[in-house]
């Protein structure tokens, strides 16, 4: 068995299903990009039939990246012809479908007795439709991926059936997810072992697992999975993804990287990207990575207590297993200023692994020139900072044209906004409220006529310094639905105001979304 494992990043896919992480077209393009960089084996850019929007995603990293490129599709051959068309024109195209299988899946989403009257008939039906999707999917392209959903609570003679009738329909890849993140470490890699036991045309396949992070024993029980044979691993970009998130890929491969004493397994990261790679994610989805985080969280290489500096001082191995430049933590930051040229600025933003044409760049340099304007020194994560700024890449419904705030110990604070609305034009209003940012919030709701509920607000520094960029993070629910924001100014006032805006513009996008997207069967 060879020692490689395929790193299989789903950051596009299961990442952006995080609460509050949807990516526009343009975010999921620069970051398959530099996923590229990072030279994963495989990234799964999506859900097709999802949503248009979803479809050309994919279809646009099926065009420009150049690895393998998967798309989920559901055991339906609609799923799968409009999957196959968002990546035929990739170099290296792969089908990804799945079959719920745990009796908890199979009860709770076929429970109709079309699907059969009792669990056995609800089985053969599942078994069947698992063949006939991948035996579809195989008419379009040779790399067809099969997933069983909720592998980790299948029972393990049902789940050996139907991983054997995947592979016999034409699977290369068959991935044993434990959706739930249920699993202990020695469960798992019994599951992972005795598969491979007995199911008697295993080795015609490889054998991927999807861990998730509900107990925290996600990469350990990836790692475990790659002890009992598993040749391929899904894993996400700073952990993120559905409820609790996914396998951590920097912590997977770090694992791997450090421990060669004990493992020959290995994959083909470029480590150095993984911290641009973690910045830039976190910058587009607006999902702060914990400081105490393994291997990119700002803790990760520093040391506070005495015991611990005397040490790194003498031997930096005494309190470090891996070097920060080995994961592309910079030693130095490049410091650009008013005086910084377009060229300066395209050349640290390339560095940084972003990808953007001539125009974008006009777009781009305004931004900084104005931020260079309020700040001596643009540092690295300013960059970033701007960089995650959707502004900069999409055409807002609301945009923010002007605000004024008035406040102090002694007076009721008050604000002034200015909102241009697409179609309507200009709308301009005031309103108090118990603090300036209450007071721009009721403001911008009194100019659109609206009574939102805000669930939750965070504002914090991005950089540091009296003059640093301040970062406002929010979330708010409209029906059943929750849309977050994200903000940036050296003023946390503009910044609260930009994410309410921007959490209102991906409201307003989810509505047009729905009116244009396909009806899906659920």
């Amino acid at each position: 068995m060879e020692d490689k494992v395929i790193i299989f990043d789903t950051t596009l896919r299961d990442g952006e299903q995080s609460p509050g992480a949807s990516l526009n077209v343009f975010e999921k393009l620069e970051i398959a990009k530099q996923l590229e960089k990072l030279n994963v084996d495989v990234i799964e850019a999506g859900f097709p039939i999802s949503s248009p929007e979803q479809f050309e995603a994919v279809q646009r990293i099926a065009d420009e990246v150049n690895v393998t490129i998967a798309a989920l599709c559901r055991a339906k051959e609609k799923d799968i012809k409009v999957a196959f068309d968002a990546i035929r024109n990739s170099d290296k195209p792969r089908i990804h479908t799945f079959s719920s299988t745990s009796d908890f899946h199979i009860l709770g989403k076929f429970g109709d007795d079309r699907y059969g009257k009792t669990l056995e008939e609800k089985r053969k039906t599942v078994l069947k439709m698992s063949y006939d999707s991948v035996a579809y999917a195989k008419t379009f392209c040779n790399d067809v991926e099969f997933s069983a959903e909720d592998a980790g609570r299948t029972e393990l003679g049902y789940l050996a059936e139907i991983i054997e009738t995947a592979i016999n329909a034409g699977a290369t890849t068959v991935n044993i997810p434990d959706t739930t993140g249920y699993t202990f470490p020695h469960e798992y890699g019994m599951i992972i072992a005795e598969l491979r036991k007995r199911v008697s045309n295993i080795d015609k396949a490889i054998i991927s697992v999807h861990c998730h992070n509900d107990l925290g024993l996600a990469v350990a029980n990836s790692l475990v999975a790659v002890e009992n044979g598993a040749r391929q691993v899904e894993c996400t970009i700073n952990g993120i993804g559905e409820r609790a998130g996914n396998a951590s890929l920097e912590e997977f491969v770090m694992a791997l990287n450090t421990r060669k004493d004990i493992t020959k397994n290995y994959t083909n990261i470029n480590t150095r990207e993984i911290y641009n790679t973690s910045k830039m994610v976190s910058g587009f989805t607006g999902i702060i990575v914990q400081p105490n985080k393994a291997i990119v969280g700002e803790n990760a290489f520093a040391h506070e207590s005495g015991i611990h500096q005397d040490g790194m001082l003498k031997n930096r191995n005494t309190y470090e297993i891996m070097t920060p430049d080995s994961v592309g933590v910079p030693k130095t930051k490049i410091v650009l200023g008013r005086h910084s040229g377009r060229h300066g600025l395209k050349a640290r933003l390339e560095e940084l692994g972003y990808n953007f044409t001539e125009e974008d760049l006009t777009k781009i340099y305004s931004k900084f020139i104005d931020l260079s304007d309020k700040k001596k020194e643009v540092f690295d994560d300013d960059l970033r900072a701007l960089m995650g700024d959707e502004s900069l890449v999409l055409k807002e419904y609301y945009h923010l044209e002007y605000l004024h705030v008035h406040g102090g110990t002694d007076t009721i604070p008050t604000a002034t906004v200015k909102l241009h609305v697409n179609g309507s034009g200009e709308i301009a209003e005031s309103a108090t409220g118990d603090g300036p940012v209450d007071a721009v919030f009721n403001a911008i709701d009194r100019a659109l006529n609206l009574d939102t509920t805000i669930e939750s607000y965070h504002v914090r520094s991005v950089t540091s310094g009296r003059n640093a960029m301040g970062e406002a993070l929010l979330r708010i629910r409209s029906g059943q639905k929750s849309f977050s924001g994200r903000g940036i100014s050296t003023d946390v006032v503009e910044a609260s105001a930009k994410a309410y805006i921007n959490a209102l513009n991906q409201e307003y996008r989810s509505k047009l979304k729905k009116q244009s997207e396909e009806k899906i069967e659920v």
